[in-house]
């Protein structure tokens, strides 16, 4: 389970203000992704958070409603739509939203700790931790209010896209989100970038 000991060696060496950094949607072929930022208290105990994907849905949803309700806890959200994400790649498009997200936060902070590898170019101090999100708490909180928020915007775009079935996949490349790709095209949505939609020619819905 993730802990507070990254958090607490980063105050010990003078950043009095850590962030935890993650992201949701990396993968899927159809909406954004979605980068979250989170400061917690020191002595922050949140029994049961841990890294998004070991939570089931409900799970999740009563974490985030405890994270973003709690004054204690400061937290900062940003998407990368398709469009960015096909303009630089998702790689800096996913970088480029945890900057926002840490942005969004409207404190000045000392250090991050990102999920995954150092970010190079990032705009604060930070140390990147591999597979974070199962080790740092502030990392854990972060991967939740990211998964839930993009989970919550894909379900807003099933009901304005109800043919791919966007309330199910959330957008990732399953049977059934392929075959509506092949019925119907890619919309809006889709990454352009992203194989198999690549390979499809049909012009974008609404474009």
């Amino acid at each position: 389970m993730p802990d507070f000991v990254l958090e607490v060696a980063c105050h010990a060496r003078g950043h009095q203000v850590v962030a935890g950094v993650d992201e949701a949607g990396r993968g899927p072929l159809a909406g954004p992704v979605a980068a979250a930022a989170v400061i917690l208290p020191v002595g922050y105990q949140c029994p049961g958070l841990d890294d998004s994907k070991k939570l089931t849905e409900r799970r999740r949803e009563e974490l985030y409603v405890r994270l973003t309700t709690d004054p204690a806890v400061k937290w900062g959200l940003s998407f990368a739509e398709a469009e960015e994400i096909d303009a630089i790649n998702i790689l800096r498009a996913t970088h480029a939203a945890m900057a926002r997200a840490v942005a969004a936060l409207g404190v000045e902070v000392d250090h991050c700790l990102i999920d995954g590898l150092p970010v190079r170019g990032f705009g604060w101090s930070h140390d990147g931790v591999v597979k974070g999100d199962g080790k740092s708490l502030s990392i854990a909180a972060a991967s939740v209010i990211a998964k839930v928020s993009r989970d919550r915007r894909m379900l807003e775009h099933a009901v304005e896209f109800p043919e791919y079935g966007f309330e199910r996949h959330k957008g990732y490349g399953t049977k059934d989100h392929l075959a509506a790709l092949g019925k119907y095209g890619p919309c809006r949505l889709h990454r352009r970038s992203f194989q198999p939609v690549a390979q499809l020619t049909l012009p974008l819905d609404g474009a």
